[in-house]
Formats: structure tokens, C-alpha cells, sequence
């Protein structure tokens, strides 16, 4: 007898569904052999918890007992978490474009009993509207056609696979080089909003792949006005209503030009790469903003993104009581009637609070009239300000949590924080990044195979590429940051894995899932840009570093050929791989800095003038006395006649020690142009 199977799930958004009246599988093989025995076609739902419009169809229709009777008398009904199963997200959002439609979430596919998509579409109605078809109407129409037109049904389930799987090519193909790197650069700025930064238009997405690229532009060609764009983008984001001003951390993505109106989930993997890049730009700025926005975040996240064991969570859903953003917003009576008059008034007047609010009869706070902090005493007062305001939000029926552990977010997590730790001098944001690293290493990893997600004491779901990657550079900054060899030795046991498994050797390229993952119909390799940095993208950057460490040629060649596998699709959208491109600059001039004779006299000056340099990509080591790495790029650099010495290197290529901070920032200044 058929029923709702994820109870046995650990997944919170599958758990999310578990008493529709809609007989839910998980996906796997025991779902598709259901398909095949009972003649029904397959509809596959994909979301994730912190979705908003996947909460609105569970509610419109999952939950509802007629149009789940129709589900279930017409169809095999998977429910899938895009985040617990990227690699199924990826294949189905993939035919979902192929068949020219925009994709989004939730996603809701109809496949044939092979698991081939057939049709799709993301959110359906209960009732027509929105321009859209009820969902019940949807289910009668496209179970007709699986029953009537089955040639049609195949052709077009064959067709859509190939699609995915096409890889098409183009008569000339871009040379990477830094005179294209350094045109696109310059051309990228006009695609940037001048007055509120971020792409121009709405939604605004924080677009990490795109900004990290055009400020690795901007100052390895001296390009002010790609400077200048990254800079306005976060300001804007630092000052806006994306985020939380209250409680520390940035929302998906903003739904107006103007970075006011978020959609208030907050999702892991955005925090990570937006402390990153703040903390990159703030070593060239000084900006005492980007240095709050940094600290402020990490508190959040040390606050409330800590799941049991000590790796970091995943998101905080955008509802709370079943409305979107409720938990965030505010009234001016509320403001003054904790903080009172006269604090009130202050306080509303910096973050724009007003009787009828800027959002839906309410207030988004913010601070977009000026994008400069004030004067140390407000800020100090107005942080007290804010302080009690979090303690009474803090009362609110909350958002849900899903605390499930990703490997491939936590990566980005340990990456940004071991870089933020070693910039800002805050050893304890280190110590949270070697935790969440062991987490991983300990709980998610099988004979050296890492688990993708972990939850309620269980790891699953096949690891993707993006998962290795993520997660060796993460090593890698921890190896930058503490020197201990254990994290350079895991950096190069997770790409062997990567070379053995998902390597696709007549292509080139890093696949999304392993050549022993038996559970998709199609293994893709793609070298685009994503809400998340591509596997292929980060790999030719991670790839770069072990060659400089190691000295082993074998993976700067690979990054070579990660390059040169994605030149056709370069050649038709340069601006989608722009992740691909910031690694080429790695390729291109991998740069390096050792610090010897850590804590010697000297040593505070030049690793300020170090931390006070963007040096986007470059690898960065401080070295005391008792460190006798077997490295070849770490060894024969002794301090100089008791005093800390810096060797500057490109390449193999190193300078002679110095140990003026002037001419050390003169010559790494120079470098990061060679």
C-alpha cells in the first residue's frame, strides 16, 4: 500500500512534507522501480527548506487532500532537497532550460519511468493565476500524454538528455590571457549599477564570482572604475535592507534594485564568499564598514549557524508563522516602544524607520541614506540601540533552522574564515574553522570519500565535486593560516580523489558526480557560474597552489587542462565563466608570500604592510623558528641575522629577502601587474 515515506528521512526539508497527504518517496532506486512496475510517470518536486515558494505550493497543494488523490493516482511523486542532492538539482533544472523555460524554485518535472525528463515548470498554482495553469489541470494533462503519446514521451526524454550532455563547439576559441582578462574587466563595470551597485535591474544576487573577478581586475590592471564598481556593489549591500543589521548576516538576495527588500533567507554559502571578498577589499580600503559587516556576520554565524558537533548549518528559513520576512521587520511604535523617545527617534532616523515603513506597511531597517558609518559615539550608542532591539526580536517566533552540514558550503565557510582570522588577528574564528574542518573529516568521510550532507547523526547523499573542492580549499587556507601539514596532506588526498573519480578524461573537466554514482542518468561537467563558485573554477585555483607548494608539475597541468576544456564555452559566454577566468590569473602568475622568522623583530610591520595589500589569490605563509616544512616553496627561507625576513615569490621566482615594510609593499604591489 502506497505512502509518505520521508519520516524515515533526515533531510528538515523532506521532513518538511512528511504528513502530505501526497505518498512521497525519497529518490532512489526503490522509487524508480516503483515507476516501472506500476506504469505511472514520474513527477519530481525539488525545493529546499528555506524556500518561500516551496512553502506556498506545499501549502496550496501538497497539503491538500484532492489535489494530492489526483497526484497520487496519476503519478510516482519524488520529493527531492536540491541542497542535499545538488548533483539530481542540477540535471532536471538543466533540462528545465533546455526546454527554454526560466528556472527557479521549487522545481516540478515530469520524467518517464528511466528517469529521463519529459516536461517541467517550477511553481504551479491550486488555481489559475499568475498566468499559469492550476497545478490539478497540469497533472491530468501531462498523465494523458504519457498514456496516449508514449513515441512523443521517449523522443523528447532522449532529446533533452543529449541536450544536457551536448557539448557543442565553436570556430575560435578565446586566448585566456591578461590582455582579454583585463578587456572583459573593463567591460564588465558597465553591466554594474553606478548608483547602487550589483547588476543592473532586479532582483540583485551578490554575484560572488563576478565581483571577485572584477576586483582581481581591478587591481592587477589598475583599473579604478572596476574598483569603484566592486566597492559601491558593497557598500550598498552593507548598508541595505539584504542585511540584518539587528543580528549580523546577509539574505539571499535583494527582490528591488536597491538592495532594500530581501528575500529574507539566509543561506550559508552566501555569508562565506561575502566575508571573503570583504575581507579581500578591506585590506586595500581600510573600510571600517566592511571590517563591522566581517565581524558582525562571524558573530551570527557563531551565534546561531553551529550545528551539533560544530560544523556549520545550512540556512534560516525567509518565514516564520507562515509569512515571509516577519521575523525581521519592524514599526515605528515597536522601535519606540523599546528604546523610547528619544532613542527611538534616533535610531529611526539612521535606519529609516517611518510611521507607514518602506516595505509593505512595515520597516526593512536600513541605512542607504548614507553608506558610511558615523562618528565612533553614534555608532557606539546605536550599537547598545541595536543590542536591545535583538534581545526583544530575539522573543519572536523564529525562522526555521536546517541544520543540516553540508561539505561543500562548509568548505567556503572554513576558506572565508581562516583568511578573515589571519586579516583581522582573531585567532577564535580560526579555532571555528578547524572545527567545522575536523567535523567534515571525521563525521562525512568514508576510506578518504567525503559524504555530502550529514544530519540527526548520519552522513549521505554521494559527495560532488564541488564538494572536494570547496573542501581543499579549505584545507588550504588552513594550511596558509597554521602551517600544520595535515591540512596540506588532506588537501592532496581529497584531488586524488577528484582525479580518480570525477575526471572526465576525454573531456576534460571535473564531472558534478563520480563515475560510482549509480543514481543519475547523466553525469555533467560544467564550468559555468552559479549562486556557488563552480568545482572546475576553484580546482584551477587549488590546483595552482599545490604546484607552487609542492612543486610538482602535475597539477599545474591540470589546471591547464581544466582551462583549455572549457575554451568553447568560453567562446560562446565569456561573461557565465567568470569564475574560471579569476583562476586563469592564478594560472597565469601564481603569487606567494613567506613570512620568516614569525614574531622576530620587524615581523608586526611587514605583516601589516602584507595584510594592508589586496593580494586576491596569492598564498600567504608566516613562519616562525620551529617550522621546517618539507614543502619545497617553504623551505631554505630563513629569517635574516635574528630579524623577520619576507621572500616575495612569483612563480618559483623569489626575491631576495626583505625587510623594509616600504619596499616589501613596493614589490608586492608590482608583482600582483607582472
Amino acid at each position: 500500500m502506497s505512502e509518505n515515506r520521508l519520516a524515515r528521512e533526515t533531510s528538515p526539508y523532506l521532513l518538511q512534507h512528511k504528513n502530505n497527504p501526497v505518498h512521497w518517496w525519497a529518490w532512489g532506486p526503490e522509487a524508480l522501480a516503483e515507476s516501472k512496475s506500476s506504469g505511472k510517470p514520474i513527477l519530481l518536486s525539488v525545493g529546499y527548506a528555506a524556500c518561500h515558494w516551496c512553502h506556498v505550493m506545499a501549502h496550496e497543494s501538497f497539503e491538500d487532500d484532492e489535489t494530492a488523490a489526483v497526484m497520487n493516482e496519476l503519478f510516482v511523486n519524488i520529493k527531492v532537497d536540491r541542497e542535499e542532492r545538488p548533483d539530481i538539482d542540477a540535471i532536471y533544472m538543466g533540462a528545465l532550460h533546455s526546454l527554454g523555460e526560466q528556472g527557479g524554485w521549487p522545481l516540478t518535472m515530469f520524467l518517464d519511468s528511466e528517469a529521463r525528463p519529459v516536461w517541467g515548470g517550477t511553481y504551479f498554482p491550486k488555481q489559475s493565476r499568475f498566468g499559469r495553469p492550476a497545478f490539478v489541470d497540469v497533472l491530468r494533462q501531462v498523465a494523458r500524454i504519457f498514456r496516449e503519446e508514449p513515441d512523443k514521451v521517449s523522443k523528447t526524454g532522449r532529446l533533452l538528455i543529449e541536450s544536457l550532455l551536448s557539448n557543442p563547439t565553436v570556430s575560435s576559441q578565446p586566448t585566456i590571457d591578461d590582455r582579454m582578462i583585463s578587456g572583459l574587466t573593463e567591460k564588465m563595470v558597465r553591466a554594474v549599477d553606478p548608483v547602487s551597485g550589483g547588476l543592473k535591474g532586479a532582483p540583485k544576487f551578490p554575484q560572488w564570482s563576478f565581483f571577485w573577478l572584477l576586483w582581481r581586475g581591478g587591481v592587477r590592471y589598475d583599473q579604478e572604475p572596476a574598483r569603484a564598481a566592486v566597492l559601491t556593489t558593497l557598500a550598498n549591500i552593507c548598508q541595505g535592507g539584504i542585511y540584518d543589521h539587528l543580528g549580523g548576516g546577509f539574505a539571499r538576495y535583494s527582490v528591488d534594485e536597491r538592495w532594500l527588500a530581501p528575500h529574507f533567507e539566509k543561506m550559508l554559502y552566501d555569508n562565506a564568499l561575502l566575508i571573503d571578498l570583504l575581507t579581500e577589499v578591506f585590506r586595500e580600503t581600510a573600510s571600517p564598514l566592511f571590517k563591522a559587516r566581517v565581524a558582525e556576520t562571524v558573530e551570527w554565524i557563531e551565534r546561531e549557524m553551529i550545528a551539533d558537533g560544530g560544523g556549520f548549518a545550512a540556512s534560516l528559513d525567509a518565514d516564520s508563522e507562515g509569512v515571509e520576512g516577519k521575523f525581521y521587520v519592524w514599526r515605528l511604535d515597536e522601535i519606540l516602544g523599546v528604546l523610547g523617545a528619544e532613542d527611538g527617534r534616533f535610531f529611526a532616523d539612521i535606519y529609516d524607520v517611518t510611521p507607514d515603513g518602506n516595505w509593505e506597511g512595515h520597516t526593512i531597517l536600513n541605512r542607504l541614506s548614507n553608506l558610511e558609518l558615523g562618528p565612533s559615539e553614534n555608532e557606539q550608542r546605536l550599537a547598545k540601540l541595536r543590542h536591545r532591539l535583538l534581545e526583544v526580536r530575539s522573543k519572536r517566533v523564529r525562522p526555521g533552522w536546517d541544520d543540516k552540514v553540508l561539505a561543500d558550503w562548509n568548505g567556503l565557510m572554513i576558506a572565508a574564515l581562516a583568511r578573515a582570522a589571519t586579516i583581522f588577528g582573531r585567532p577564535e574564528w580560526l579555532e571555528l574553522a578547524q572545527r567545522a574542518f575536523e567535523f567534515v573529516v571525521k563525521r562525512m568521510t568514508v576510506d578518504d570519500r567525503l559524504l555530502h550532507s550529514f544530519r540527526d547523526g548520519r552522513a549521505k547523499a554521494p559527495a560532488t565535486a564541488n564538494d572536494y573542492a570547496n573542501m581543499i580549499w579549505g584545507a588550504l587556507r588552513l594550511h596558509e593560516a597554521t602551517t600544520d601539514p595535515h591540512y596540506f596532506e588532506q588537501a592532496v588526498t581529497w584531488t586524488g580523489v577528484l582525479d580518480r573519480h570525477y575526471w572526465i578524461a576525454d573531456q576534460g573537466g571535473y564531472a558534478t558526480s563520480a563515475d560510482d554514482t549509480t543514481d543519475v542518468i547523466a553525469r555533467l561537467r560544467p564550468g559555468s557560474d552559479d549562486a556557488t563558485p563552480n568545482a572546475n573554477a576553484i580546482m584551477m585555483a587549488n590546483l595552482v597552489a599545490l604546484t607552487t607548494l609542492s612543486g610538482e608539475a602535475k597539477y599545474a597541468e591540470r589546471a591547464a587542462a581544466i582551462l583549455a576544456a572549457f575554451g568553447s564555452d568560453l567562446g560562446r559566454n565569456v561573461i557565465a565563466h567568470t569564475g574560471l577566468l579569476a583562476g586563469a590569473i592564478d594560472l597565469i602568475a601564481p603569487q606567494q608570500i613567506v613570512l620568516a622568522g614569525h614574531g622576530l623583530k620587524g615581523g608586526d610591520a611587514l605583516i601589516e604592510a602584507i595584510r594592508n595589500i589586496s593580494l586576491p589569490g596569492a598564498l600567504q605563509y608566516g613562519l616562525d623558528g620551529e617550522i621546517r616544512s618539507k614543502l619545497p616553496a617553504l623551505r631554505d627561507k630563513p629569517s635574516i641575522n635574528g630579524q623577520s625576513a619576507v621572500y616575495a615569490c612569483l612563480g618559483p621566482q623569489c626575491s631576495q629577502p626583505l625587510t623594509d615594510p616600504a619596499e616589501l609593499s613596493r614589490i608586492l604591489k608590482a608583482q600582483r601587474r607582472i
